[in-house]
């Protein structure tokens, strides 16, 4: 069976970019999570994981080596499961496929590593320069979080906070992880497990 792996990091980004060249033979996982959460912890990505340990998903398609992650050890991990269980990776943007006649590719091997290691650069450089303009604008005075005394309602703290609810459903990891999964914090975690409970 073929695959296709497709993710955004929030709820509101749109995947439809990363379908352009889908194929109708192929099944979707879509996950709509950060990409500095480990591959194997996300919950699309887990099935799509169990179908090629089963011997069920033999070619996997992905738009661009990102959507894989940000981390580039999780990336090369995650290329070396399929590579093992003689999956075939697709990277659409590069026409590049990981295994060739059943061999590993080592042009897409070197392409790859490289792209993962810019695209883990691109992640912390982008959070440097978010901190950045987050302090020059506290300096000027002019920096707004959230105003004060403003609240969200139930329902648009369960839309924002889909991945937690889903972590916290499966009951198997302590608030800690599910902050680390999530890429948010304890407090957050904890919030959102509040409003989950009945009134």
């Amino acid at each position: 069976m073929k695959a296709r792996y497709v993710r955004v990091s929030s709820l509101k980004q749109n995947e439809e970019r990363q379908l352009v060249r889908q194929h109708q033979d192929e099944k979707l996982y879509i996950d709509k999570i950060s990409g500095s959460i480990p591959f194997e912890k996300r919950p699309e990505a887990q099935h799509l994981l169990d179908g090629v340990l089963r011997g069920e998903v033999t070619y996997v398609s992905v738009s661009s080596i990102d959507r894989l992650g940000r981390s580039t050890l999780d990336v090369l991990q995650t290329i070396d499961i399929f590579t093992k269980m003689g999956v075939v990776l697709k990277v659409d943007n590069l026409g590049l496929e990981s295994l060739v006649g059943g061999k590993e590719n080592p042009t897409f091997k070197l392409i790859v590593s490289v792209l993962a290691n810019i695209g883990e650069m691109e992640r912390q450089t982008l959070r440097e320069r978010q901190l950045e303009g987050i302090q020059i604008a506290k300096l000027k005075g002019t920096y707004k979080g959230r105003e004060k005394g403003t609240t969200e309602s139930r329902e648009e703290i369960l839309a924002k906070y889909q991945t937690i609810v889903k972590l916290l459903n499966k009951n198997n990891y302590t608030y800690r992880e599910i902050a680390k999964l999530s890429d948010c914090s304890k407090n957050t975690v904890i919030k959102v497990k509040k409003v989950m409970e009945p009134a």
